[in-house]
Formats: C-alpha cells, sequence, structure tokens
C-alpha cells in the first residue's frame, strides 16, 4: 500500500492560526514602536546624528540579545517564551506610555527605552519565528512563509499612517496601543501552549512505494521530536544535556551554519544589502522630517511602500513554486540597487514612494524563499540557535544604517549619503551574481531534496 499524507492546508490549521495571530499582535507593535522612536528623536533632540545615535544602540542591544534569545529557544518551550516575552512587552510599553504622558521623554529616556524593547525583541522574536517549524510541515513552509508576508506588507501598510495618527495626539498613545497589541499577543501565545497537536491524515492509494514509505517515516520522526521539544522534553536520538555551557551551544549554531554553503555564503550579502537599504530609507525619513513634513504624511510613505509588498506578497507563492530561489535573489538585489540610485535624484513625495515602491515588489517573494528554505533546512534541535546566528550575521552591520544616514545628513546631504547606500546595495547585487550556492536554490518543491546534499 502507498501512504500518502493529504496536503496541509494552512487555513485549517488551529496552531498556526493563533500563532499568526500573536505574532502579528507583537509585529504591530514592533511596527509602532519602530515608526515612532525615530521621529520622537527628532523632535525630543532636532539633531539627526543625535536621533541616528538613539537607534544605532538599539539595533545593538537586539543584536546581541538575539545570540542569547537563540539558546533559549533551543533550551526552553518556544511557545512558553513567545508568551513571556509578550508580557514582558506589555510591562514596558506600559513605562513608555506614563513616561510620555507626564513629558519625561529626553534624549536619555528614549535611548534607554530603545535599548530595552529591542533586547526584548531579540530575546524572544527567535522563539517566535522557530515556532513555525513545530507547526508547519515542509511542504506547506513556502506557503506560510508568503503568507507571513503578506502579513508583513499589511503592518508595512496601516503601521505608518497609524503610527503617525497615534503620534499626533501624543507619544503616550503610541505606547497604550503597542500594551494592547502586546496583551493580544499574550493571550493567543497562552493558547497556543494549550492547543493539542495535531496527527498528520493519510490516505491509502495502494502498492507501497519503499522510497515514499522511508520518506513518510522521516517525517513522522522529525514531527515526533518537533513536538517533544515544543512540550519540553528531547527524544532520545536528539539529546542532549540539559545544562551545557552557553558559548559551547551558541558555537554549535554559528559551526552549522557556516558548515552549509547553501546558508552561509549568502550571509555577507544579505548584510551588506540591509545595511545599505535601509540606511537609504533612514536618511530619506530624516531629510523629510528636517524638511518639515508632518508624522502623517510621513506615515503615508510607509502606507504607499506597503500597498506595494502587499502586491508582492499576493504573488510570492506563484514565484517562490515557479522561480528558482537563487535566481529570485539575484534578481531582487539587483531592482533594489537600481532603486537606491533613483532614490538619490528624487525628493517629491509620491516620487520616493514610486521608487521605494518599484524596490519592494519582488521583496516579499524574496524572503519568503530565503525563509522559507533556512527553515526546511535547519534541523529543529539547531533552529534557534541557527535562526539567532543568521540573524546577527545578517544584520550585524545595520546598527550603522541610522549611523550613516544621521551624520551623512550632516556632513554629505541627502543626495551624498543615499549613493553611499546605492554603493552598497550594488556590492551585494555582484556578490550574489558571484554565489554560485546562492544561483544554484531552487524552487520551493526541491528545497528538502536539495537541502539534503548538504546534511553531513
Amino acid at each position: 500500500m502507498t501512504t500518502v499524507t493529504a496536503p496541509h492546508r494552512l487555513w485549517r490549521n488551529p496552531r498556526y492560526l493563533l500563532w499568526l495571530v500573536s505574532d502579528t499582535s507583537k509585529g504591530l507593535a514592533a511596527a509602532l514602536f519602530g515608526f515612532a522612536i525615530p521621529l520622537l528623536a527628532l523632535i525630543v533632540t532636532d539633531d539627526p546624528a543625535l536621533a541616528g545615535i538613539i537607534a544605532g544602540a538599539g539595533l545593538v542591544a537586539r543584536l546581541l540579545a538575539t545570540l542569547i534569545g537563540g539558546i533559549l529557544a533551543d533550551r526552553h518551550r518556544r511557545i512558553v517564551l513567545m508568551l513571556v516575552g509578550s508580557l514582558l512587552g506589555v510591562g514596558l510599553s506600559v513605562a513608555f506610555t506614563v513616561l510620555a504622558w507626564t513629558d519625561a521623554l529626553t534624549f536619555s529616556v528614549l535611548l534607554v527605552i530603545d535599548v530595552l524593547l529591542a533586547a526584548r525583541n531579540g530575546l524572544f522574536d527567535v522563539a517566535g519565528e522557530s515556532a513555525i517549524k513545530e507547526i508547519v510541515p515542509d511542504e506547506a513552509m513556502g506557503r506560510a512563509q508568503a503568507a507571513n508576508q503578506g502579513r508583513d506588507a499589511a503592518l508595512q501598510l496601516a503601521g505608518g499612517p497609524l503610527g503617525g495618527l497615534l503620534l499626533g495626539v501624543g507619544g503616550w498613545l503610541v505606547g497604550l496601543v503597542m500594551a494592547l497589541c502586546h496583551a493580544l499577543a499574550a493571550a493567543t501565545a497562552w493558547l497556543l501552549t494549550r492547543s493539542v497537536v495535531p496527527t498528520p491524515v493519510a490516505t491509502s492509494l495502494g502498492g507501497e512505494n519503499p522510497d515514499e514509505t522511508a520518506d513518510a517515516r522521516r517525517g513522522a520522526a522529525r514531527h515526533t521530536a518537533d513536538a517533544a521539544s515544543d512540550l519540553g522534553f528531547h527524544t532520545a536520538g536528539g539529546a542532549r544535556p540539559a545544562r551545557r555551557r552557553a558559548l559551547t551551544e551558541l558555537r554549535e549554531g554559528f559551526a552549522w551554519l557556516f558548515s552549509r554553503p547553501d546558508l552561509g555564503g549568502v550571509l555577507a550579502i544579505i548584510t551588506i544589502i540591509n545595511l545599505g537599504f535601509n540606511a537609504a530609507i533612514t536618511t530619506v525619513i530624516y531629510a523629510l522630517q528636517q524638511a518639515g513634513y508632518s508624522e502623517l504624511l510621513i506615515g503615508t510613505l510607509s502606507a504607499g511602500v506597503g500597498v506595494v509588498m502587499l502586491v508582492g506578497a499576493v504573488i510570492a507563492p506563484l514565484l517562490v513554486s515557479r522561480v528558482g530561489t537563487g535566481a529570485l535573489t539575484i534578481a531582487t538585489l539587483t531592482v533594489v540597487a537600481a532603486a537606491a540610485v533613483g532614490l538619490s535624484f528624487v525628493t517629491d513625495l509620491w516620487a520616493i514612494v514610486a521608487v521605494l515602491g518599484s524596490a519592494v515588489l519582488l521583496l516579499p517573494a524574496l524572503n519568503a524563499g530565503m525563509m522559507g528554505y533556512f527553515m526546511v533546512a535547519t534541523p529543529s534541535h539547531l533552529l534557534g540557535r541557527a535562526n539567532s546566528a543568521a540573524g546577527v550575521l545578517g544584520m550585524g552591520a545595520m546598527p550603522l544604517g541610522p549611523l550613516i544616514a544621521g551624520f551623512g545628513l550632516a556632513w554629505a546631504g541627502r543626495q551624498g549619503t543615499i549613493l553611499v547606500c546605492a554603493a552598497l546595495c550594488a556590492i551585494a547585487a555582484v556578490l550574489a551574481v558571484a554565489n554560485r550556492a546562492l544561483r544554484a536554490l531552487p524552487v520551493e518543491a526541491r528545497w528538502a531534496a536539495h537541502a539534503r546534499q548538504y546534511e553531513q
């Protein structure tokens, strides 16, 4: 008899829906704070350089905390960590609300609040990102990541105008809405801890195929191990000491990542493009604020980009299933580099929206492809540490972005700063074209088979 697992339907998976609501609520809180902090820093200090220092310090704090977060995600129940992180987010958001209500926001206060909230993200977001592997099977991972990209685009669409509207009333209202978002994230994470892990449904179709049977057994074993990890246990085959030196565990994540040519070699490219593109966007936001644009209009810019990303998220599943992930990545990075150059020559708000829109149209498909392949390729017991290692390496230079924007505006002006950012994007695109392992990444249906050839 041949045993075939029925196709997984994401929207009939209650655990995935609970995870999505929790992660989306937390994401909206992060989007609001990410929008409000740079503008509040500029309002309070009236100095782009000081605003850049606040944003850069927050990014450094997040990167360092992410290293610890990866260890926590592999040591403890990931869904419980989601709950703890959301509760901590409620507390920090309430504190920010009180400080803003009492007009106690200064450069130092904003610096501390930004560092604390960023550290919270680093400590607990890795667990949320890694938990999806225990909720969604490999064959649906590409669709799940594409859906996540659509969610992120919707947050981008809503976060800017909503953040601008709330900030127009006062920073305290931003903090209050953040607290409510984290409370919803905590409630749904708690429900997720009490949900039952579903059993895969199989149908019998005739003569047994040994290869398919072996694949099914491997998949069942993996899901059993993942479920055990979700409940706080480890199977005998993957047993490891409960208390192991943190540095040793952390080194395992980096060592595994660098042992994989299909993953490790891409990280330098991601680091450079993240730095260049995010520094360019930050430069644009700082320049608009300094030119007198209101928070609501700047939020409209974010919403316009969100509309394009939402369109990109709609077509992402089609691209991921039909275009090789490597080819998709190279095409996207090339478009981003060209758009960064164009961004240096436009100053009208809607022209900026158009140029940024062209840059981000393919980003949801790129993210869905790269993140989906990463989830499929990474063993569950290493996923937290590998995730944090990839995050630190991929975003390691991002703290320089706000500093480039802030000091660049003061020293080189808007156009000169953006052209430097465009040069970084162009370097990333060239490196992507030259990377053989990246070029070889296939379409979604071949991810698992492609990843297995690198297993040791």
